[in-house]
């Protein structure tokens, strides 16, 4: 019993890594993109510089990027995680696939909650003269922040699911304890710790991006 505890301990611990540093690279990635599919839309829904042909071939990026299989991605991207992190197994090498494949996401989320944004916010900061840049990082972004919240947290959420089926490749954490522990040794009790830590863990992560949320939006 003692050895279990200590192994889904451990197990919980990789899975915490590999949701937090997938998170903040997966924003890196996606934030940039989530912004420019917005100010290059249309003006009608906000866009600040339009750009037709690029936000349409962006878009389109971002959607064969989402809807790519996330079992498939990560066999995919073997090569490119034991390029950047020299291994194509345990914690680290499965923190590459999982940015890459919450990236597209982030940005969509991204894209959305910008969108929210009262066209008149825009139009009253742009007759004061602010710069397009300007408008991006004063007034949409912290405009946006409680949406962006909301998003974040979904982000994160998805990533605990993504986490555990990086499992199947040996990418460590609850999903691969799961597996080797739960499934390939026929111990039922690991299973069921797994997917008990792992609720845990997303109501956690609910429970708390919702009062922040409801913080943002108290203070506006």
């Amino acid at each position: 019993m003692d050895q279990m505890i200590q192994q889904v301990l451990s197990a919980t611990g990789q899975t915490i890594v590999m949701v937090f540093f997938s998170t903040i690279f997966s924003l890196v990635l996606g934030l940039p993109i989530g912004v420019l599919l917005h100010v290059t839309g249309k003006e009608s829904e906000g866009g600040i510089i339009p750009s037709p042909v690029f936000n349409n071939v962006l878009s389109r990026i971002v959607n064969v990027l989402r809807s790519f299989p996330f079992i498939i991605l990560l066999i995919v991207l073997i090569p490119l995680s034991r390029l950047i992190v020299g291994t194509s197994i345990g914690t680290k090498a499965a923190i590459v696939p999982l940015s890459i494949a919450a990236a597209p996401f982030v940005a969509r989320i991204i894209e959305s909650a910008l969108k929210e944004v009262d066209p008149g916010v825009i139009q009253a900061a742009k007759a004061m003269g602010s710069t397009n840049w300007q408008l991006v990082y004063k007034v949409l972004i912290p405009e946006a922040m409680p949406s962006l919240m909301s998003g974040l947290t979904l982000t994160i959420i998805n990533l605990i699911g993504y986490s555990a089926m990086a499992g199947t490749i040996g990418g460590g954490g609850l999903g691969d304890l799961a597996i080797r522990y739960g499934y390939q040794r026929f111990r039922p009790s690991y299973l069921v710790a797994a997917v008990i830590v792992l609720l845990v863990m997303v109501e956690l992560i609910q429970v708390i991006g919702d009062r922040l949320v409801k913080r943002m939006m108290a203070k506006r």
